[in-house]
């Protein structure tokens, strides 16, 4: 099958729908530091001693606690459920019975996420809190029992030339997922189909001749998708990103590299 190009339109609508179903509520996004003081200036004024006493009864144990939302470098489950992201777009589903699923971790000025699939019967609360017993810090996210390697074994799609385009975006956005401050990647990159103009650049290959995304769908199943991003938060630079898809599964072999770097405009 000839190479299909895709209007680069419709690639950013895609992927802004996938970011904006991924939207993290704030209580997640910029969890508050519990305190007990925080609590107490919410309580009424007691009445007697014995209301007094009563004060101290709110809430659980400290243990149940750690699980919420917190900005003190404990991972926590987050309520947002990534699969939504499916709902609405063509081509791609969740394979009957899978589930996603994610954790976050947060401090005071970055955050982080990881996202898993795993069987539903698999994903009880209970069963996901215990993944949490044996997580550590940003270096060691909990995995849950059960878990697949690869979050995109999980999708399942009519193999059409949409349904790449998607799996791509969607990827790139499930890894993405959470991620605050330094541990930002993905979003800093912007979709491109013609070199941006006005930037002297370093180039790493030949300048191609066609930035426009690409897709590929083989007569034995196999597919591959080609697109460009810009880089617009230091270090400025150009990237090629190819996904190759086997002809079974959404889980493709990626190349994202540099081919571009800003260079500095000459003084004066």
């Amino acid at each position: 099958m000839s190479v299909q190009k895709i209007p680069l339109e419709t690639v950013q609508k895609i992927r802004q729908y996938i970011k904006t179903s991924l939207t993290l509520p704030e209580s997640e996004n910029a969890p508050k530091a519990w305190t007990l003081l925080d609590e107490l200036e919410e309580l009424p004024e007691p009445a007697s001693l014995s209301a007094l006493g009563e004060l101290f009864n709110f809430g659980g144990p400290v243990e149940d606690a750690t699980n919420a939302p917190n900005n003190r470098g404990r991972w926590f489950i987050s309520v947002m459920n990534p699969g939504a992201a499916l709902l609405k777009l063509p081509g791609l589903r969740l394979k009957p019975d899978m589930r996603l699923v994610s954790y976050l971790y947060r401090n005071e000025n970055d955050g982080m996420g990881v996202t898993w699939a795993l069987p539903e019967e698999l994903g009880t609360t209970a069963q996901l809190e215990q993944a949490l017993t044996h997580s550590g810090g940003r270096s060691h996210p909990p995995q849950p029992a059960g878990a697949l390697e690869n979050v995109m074994q999980a999708i399942e799609g009519d193999r059409s030339v949409a349904s790449f385009v998607v799996a791509s975006m969607l990827r790139r956005e499930l890894h993405e997922f959470g991620a605050l401050g330094k541990f930002c990647n993905w979003s800093h990159h912007r979709l491109i189909q013609t070199v941006p103009g006005k930037i002297p650049w370093k180039w790493r290959i030949d300048v191609p001749k066609d930035l426009s995304p690409k897709v590929r769908v083989l007569p034995d199943g196999r597919a591959a998708i080609e697109f460009f991003t810009c880089r617009v938060a230091a270090p400025i630079g150009l990237f090629q990103h190819v996904d190759q898809y086997p002809a079974d599964h959404y889980a493709p072999a990626s190349l994202d590299r540099s081919i571009a770097t800003a260079q500095a405009p000459p003084s004066p």
